[in-house]
């Protein structure tokens, strides 16, 4: 992936107004070589009384790209990296099965667990709150398409992230958390392939 000039968010982040800036915060969330761990995602439907539950695992190579493995209910991998989103077919990767929603939400966590906050910034309005040790960043759509999908995001975390919340325009919700995180420990083989 390219690599992003945060001067926008430097400008937003001023340390004047916060006692923990955005370029800290992406300076903290770029510091590690991989990211790995485990993660639960509820998806509130309007339609629906209970959430549906996906769980599964997850590794991220700063630079390289993000593979993200469910395990429940059902196992689905997939990959992104510069070159798109890829899905796993038990023998190799294929283009992903075309679902725009998906493909810009996994976008999007890419930009958030990497620290991304300039590319964040050319489509949402940034407010940081807190400290290095717990803080809060909510992002309020600012261009059209992002204001036809979502009311706002909300990531949480410490030296990584540890939650996000989309708030979709429509009344659903997406809540992920993340546990069991580690930093820097080298990831099994079929990852480094996957994101080589």
């Amino acid at each position: 992936m390219k690599k992003r000039i945060f001067a926008a968010g430097l400008a937003l982040f001023s340390p004047i107004l916060w006692a923990f800036s955005g370029a800290e915060l992406a300076q903290t969330l770029q510091k590690p070589q991989n990211v790995q761990g485990a993660f639960t995602q509820q998806r509130y439907l309007k339609s629906l009384n209970k959430p549906m539950t996906t769980q599964g695992r997850f590794v991220l190579l700063p630079g390289r790209g993000l593979l993200w493995q469910m395990q429940k209910p059902f196992e689905n991998r997939l990959r992104v990296r510069a070159d798109g989103i890829m899905q796993w077919n038990g023998k190799t990767w294929v283009a992903g099965s075309g679902r725009s929603g998906q493909a810009q939400q996994i976008k999007l966590f890419l930009d958030l667990l990497g620290g991304n906050t300039a590319g964040l910034e050319k489509q949402f309005a940034l407010q940081l709150s807190g400290n290095a040790q717990k803080w809060t960043l909510r992002l309020t759509p600012k261009t059209t398409l992002m204001k036809q999908v979502f009311d706002r995001i909300e990531i949480s975390g410490d030296a990584v992230v540890r939650r996000i919340e989309l708030n979709e325009k429509q009344g659903d919700r997406t809540v992920m958390t993340f546990s069991g995180i580690t930093t820097n420990q080298a990831p099994d083989a079929f990852a480094q392939a996957a994101l080589k």
